[in-house]
């Protein structure tokens, strides 16, 4: 098995589960489920609560006693089974519970499959950017498609298609593994890794980690409210689709030529650049409500979230152990993309009913603390 070609093909199956999921439910909650935006947006925010738990403990834990491939394969399976328990809920409760179920297993398929990037990129031959940009083609293809879709058949093909997405991802697991990612870890790796507290004492991480928490927080309001946001500038379904791909089509492009042009970038050069992108992205959102600015703003995703990511897992890769990646995943996974997300979810859908425009201009009180943190850090800490 080719490593480059299985890690761009699992980035590819987990984001198309992805691209469904993350602009596509609150919607689904609410126009097929009929919550409001506030009760969906408290079901959201729940379950990035669930989720940052699970990628602090759940995951973490798991992936010492198990290979990388047994690891997704479980959690696939897990989420398959809890995404079924949708269908018989009906109310706010039922539904927020699931929906904590749900967010144990699913999302901690991303860290599983960014862990098993990063052990393949220590071991050479692999380019993350290049199997990474796989991934965001994949995210395009689901919201093309479930945007078609959702025009002719209405919402609920949102939840059928995850279904059968998931299915997709359980099936690649079934498929040929690299050798390095089936490797047990020993009881010696566990003890080495068992303490997340030595993470702390890496140079740099805590602070890099703190950045990288502010900065992917700050699209909490994006990922929530972005879709909903759309219809109420009286964006056609059919449309919606083309208009976040925009995004993630500029997020392919960085990906694909990320691993060359900026090879020699500083991490905190890398970050910096993406805080500045994202403190103009929310801010255009904030003083223009019109879609055109809101298109415009789109090409601004490379920035806020695919360059810091980029920084992020470059960062992981040349300064941490293997053994410690799947700690700094689950932390990064837990903190960055679950609690930070979970806690401006709130927020952002509490300002959305004030003002759609004032839950995205809000989210500045994560990027501009970024860049000060940046500035003031860089060159003492030497990330």
């Amino acid at each position: 098995m080719n490593n480059q070609r299985w890690l761009s093909q699992n980035f590819f199956a987990f984001f198309i589960t992805w691209g469904i999921f993350l602009p596509y439910w609150t919607g689904w909650l609410v126009d097929v489920k009929h919550l409001t935006v506030s009760q969906a947006s408290v079901v959201m925010g729940c379950g990035l609560l669930a989720r940052a738990i699970s990628n602090l403990f759940f995951f973490p834990t798991l992936a010492k006693y198990v290979h990388n491939k047994r690891l997704t394969s479980i959690l696939a399976i897990g989420a398959l089974i809890t995404t079924l328990l949708y269908i018989p809920s009906t109310n706010f409760i039922s539904l927020l519970i699931v929906t904590l179920l749900f967010n144990i297993f699913y999302p901690a398929l991303l860290p599983a499959v960014e862990s098993s990037a990063a052990t393949l990129v220590q071991h050479g031959h692999v380019h993350y950017g290049k199997s990474r940009s796989y991934g965001s083609i994949g995210f395009v293809i689901a919201v093309l498609i479930i945007s078609m879709l959702t025009g002719v058949f209405g919402q609920n093909v949102i939840y059928w298609s995850l279904v059968i997405s998931l299915i997709g991802m359980l099936f690649m697991q079934q498929l040929a593994t690299p050798k390095e990612l089936l490797v047990v870890p020993t009881k010696e790796q566990r003890a080495k890794s068992l303490s997340m507290k030595s993470l702390w004492k890496i140079k740099g991480f805590p602070i890099v980690l703190l950045i990288v928490i502010l900065l992917q927080g700050a699209h909490a309001s994006y990922y929530s409210y972005g879709y909903i946001y759309l219809g109420d500038l009286h964006v056609d379904p059919f449309y919606m689709g083309m208009i976040i791909n925009i995004a993630v089509i500029c997020e392919i492009l960085y990906f694909l030529k990320a691993d060359s042009l900026f090879k020699k970038w500083r991490s905190s050069s890398l970050l910096l650049l993406a805080a500045c992108g994202s403190s103009l992205r929310w801010l255009l959102i904030y003083l223009f409500p019109n879609v055109w600015v809101f298109i415009a703003s789109q090409t601004l995703h490379a920035l806020s979230f695919a360059l810091a990511h980029f920084a992020f897992i470059g960062y992981l890769t040349k300064t941490l152990p293997k053994e410690q990646i799947p700690n700094a995943q689950g932390l990064y996974s837990a903190l960055a993309m679950g609690l930070s997300t979970a806690i401006l979810t709130f927020l952002g859908g509490y300002l959305y009913e004030i003002s759609p425009g004032l839950s995205f201009g809000a989210m500045l009180i994560c990027t501009v603390p970024a860049i000060v943190i940046l500035l003031t850090t860089r060159n003492k800490y030497q990330y």
